[in-house]
């Protein structure tokens, strides 16, 4: 997730709930006209030379891809050009390298529908033979035809953070269930402090950041035929208590909050002004450098369920893609190269925010030496525990449905869950009437039918 936010340290990338809100019009569009124009392929002569289209904007992690290739050249030869550019603009700078016949070799990609596309046109060589040398975290690696056509390099996992020390005051419990999340966030509204922040606008915060709590109660947008099933029988009276209880922690919210996004909560949490937000890892970097009196008194927790039964995370994710060129061979082998002598240094330019998806990270005493990763040992493990723990819920709107796709995109692009908070929330709509709205829009959305009654 490169993170443009009112806070403006270099090391930030945007949240993958941001990026995705473009990502699906923009690229699957891009792609088509790329694709349908058959431009002729133009390939450099010379010395060979790969090119490397990045996302992760931040000085650190431009500096380490760029020490990264100048060692690979050193030892076989081969020149990397890294080309840098933010996550939105990604997959249209890869459907127009494919146009100009010059197309990018690797490139970043943070949405799973853009994988489907590339493949589905045969652009894409499968990485399977990379990454089946590790285990992996849950729901990361969206084979496709049994085979993988990405290297995940991290998780932006969403989940709860609260701050610790004030539980304590107060004799407080981490919230198991909605109700106690809601006297909890009740309670701490005091002293000049908010209880909570949870976004609601139209943006990319809202879709990543406030759905976990409807995850947690078992909702699913659809059923295994694409038929929408947000206000079937069983949903609704879900989603309706999702609603309501949103309506509630609302009332515990500073003023402003219909608008908050991703630097509202970092800031707000960072400044002593709330004391419950959710983010990924992120928020503990931004603790460390903007109020490390503040890096020792959080907590995190995932979403919890009405009845204290489930908990849930909010689904994030980015890899790199190998695409079909003259040159695949060698990408591979950069790729090969790469992900096992320079992944951990591209992991540590984020050392928090970057969770790793491979296992096997965890327990490699490299990726533990990074200072802050030693420091905040306990949040680390309650991340891991976040994609081996099967009991914990891990979605997202765009990876919603039975299988890779692009309708779940169009429905988080459409900013459907916002909208539906909105009504619920500034408009005081009946949770029924919040939810058929919801549900209807995602039929057209989609072209889907209605799931079982």
């Amino acid at each position: 997730m490169t993170e443009t936010t009112a806070t403006t340290a270099t090391t930030q990338r945007q949240p993958a709930g941001l990026r995705r809100r473009t990502l699906i019009r923009r690229g699957s569009a891009a792609l088509g006209a790329a694709l349908t124009l058959g431009a002729p392929t133009v390939w450099g002569q010379g010395k060979k030379t790969l090119r490397f289209l990045n996302s992760e904007t931040s000085i650190d992690s431009i500096r380490a891809l760029k020490v990264a290739c100048a060692d690979y050249e050193r030892q076989f030869g081969t020149r990397i050009v890294i080309d840098s550019v933010p996550i939105d603009d990604a997959f249209i700078k890869v459907t127009t390298s494919l146009r100009g016949g010059q197309p990018y070799d690797i490139a970043t990609l943070a949405f799973v529908g853009h994988v489907l596309l590339l493949q589905a046109d045969d652009r894409l060589m499968p990485l399977t033979e990379l990454t089946s040398k590790h285990q992996w975290g849950h729901k990361i690696l969206f084979p496709l035809k049994n085979q993988v056509y990405w290297y995940p390099y991290d998780y932006n996992l969403a989940w709860i953070y609260y701050r610790k020390d004030l539980y304590e005051q107060k004799g407080l419990s981490v919230p198991k269930s909605y109700e106690q999340m809601l006297k909890n966030a009740q309670t701490l509204s005091a002293d000049g402090r908010h209880g909570a922040l949870f976004p609601i606008g139209s943006n990319g915060a809202t879709n990543w950041l406030s759905s976990g709590f409807m995850w947690a109660e078992g909702v699913k947008l659809f059923d295994d035929q694409w038929n929408v099933l947000l206000d079937s029988a069983e949903m609704a009276p879900r989603v309706g208590r999702y609603l309501d209880f949103f309506a509630a922690l609302y009332k515990s919210m500073p003023a402003g909050a219909s608008q908050a996004g991703f630097g509202e909560m970092l800031s707000n949490f960072s400044s002593d002004k709330v004391a419950h937000v959710a983010y990924a890892g992120r928020i503990i970097e931004a603790l460390e450098r903007n109020a490390p009196a503040l890096s020792t008194r959080y907590g995190i927790t995932p979403y919890m369920d009405s009845k204290g039964r489930a908990k849930a995370v909010n689904h994030g994710y980015d890899g790199w893609v190998v695409l079909k060129t003259p040159n695949s061979d060698e990408a591979m082998k950069f790729m090969a190269w790469f992900t096992e002598h320079q992944y951990i240094n591209f992991l540590h330019t984020a050392p928090l925010h970057f969770q790793p998806p491979r296992l096997d990270i965890y327990d490699d005493l490299r990726w533990r030496a990074h200072p802050l990763i030693a420091k905040h040992q306990e949040a680390v493990e309650t991340m891991r525990s976040f994609i081996t723990d099967k009991s914990v819920i891990l979605t997202s709107v765009d990876t919603e449905g039975p299988a890779p796709d692009l309708r779940p995109g169009k429905v988080l692009e459409g900013f459907v869950i916002p909208e539906m908070l909105q009504n619920k929330v500034l408009k005081n709509m009946p949770s029924a009437e919040c939810v058929k709205l919801a549900a209807d829009k995602m039929r057209k959305l989609t072209g889907a039918g209605a799931g079982a009654a």
